[in-house]
């Protein structure tokens, strides 16, 4: 196996393993869910620190997000086209909110990561944007501002609030796009929801 590959490989075994057990995971745990002897990951690695660092990096690219979000195009309705985007990117936040949060991350204080953290939020803010700038002439705000306030609506309840407790756990991806598009009034039930042509 050439060493990038190596590499790779290396990597996805161990993100799950970090989601599960945080830093604490072994290289033991590593080699095994790799197939590997437990020597072959510090031919690849320095030390296991490399590997974690090498391995949350990966976890918070923003490329596969991007992909993603691309892929769903403009041709369905606004509604339809943010209920997709929203249940992905939750999906993929929930899955490394646990990363964050790991004690001993090597990534704490780390400004490369951090910067990289900011320059994947404006990349997915842009992509959200896209989707939504075919009906720009619809809101009130721009798509750049629309998405911005979409991202923030998913990140509070991935994150519970962010420890301010509250209901934000609760909102499924419907209502995070419903509060995005109708606001927050509730609607007389004599009312139906908006309908949208598909553009």
């Amino acid at each position: 196996m050439a060493p990038e590959d190596r590499r790779a490989a290396l990597i996805a075994a161990t993100l799950p393993l970090l989601r599960e057990y945080g830093t604490a995971v072994s290289t033991r745990q590593i080699a095994e869910a790799a197939g590997v002897a437990e020597g072959t990951i510090f031919g690849v690695f320095p030390d296991k620190a490399s590997l974690l660092r090498a391995a949350l990096m990966n976890a918070f690219d923003a490329q596969p997000a991007m992909d993603a979000l691309a892929a769903i195009g403009t041709r369905t309705e606004l509604r339809a086209r943010l209920r997709e985007a929203v249940t992905m990117l939750r999906a993929g936040m929930n899955a490394n909110a646990k990363l964050l949060a790991a004690p001993g991350d090597p990534l704490v204080d780390d400004p490369e990561f951090r910067e990289r953290m900011l320059d994947n939020r404006r990349r997915i803010g842009s992509a959200l944007a896209a989707l939504i700038a075919p009906d720009r002439d619809r809101l009130r705000r721009s798509p750049e501002g629309a998405a911005h306030m979409l991202l923030m609506l998913i990140a509070v309840s991935v994150h519970r609030g962010f420890g301010l407790g509250g209901e934000f756990g609760d909102m499924d991806d419907e209502e995070i796009v419903s509060v995005l598009l109708d606001g927050l009034l509730v609607r007389p039930s004599s009312t139906p929801p908006p309908t949208e042509s598909p553009t």
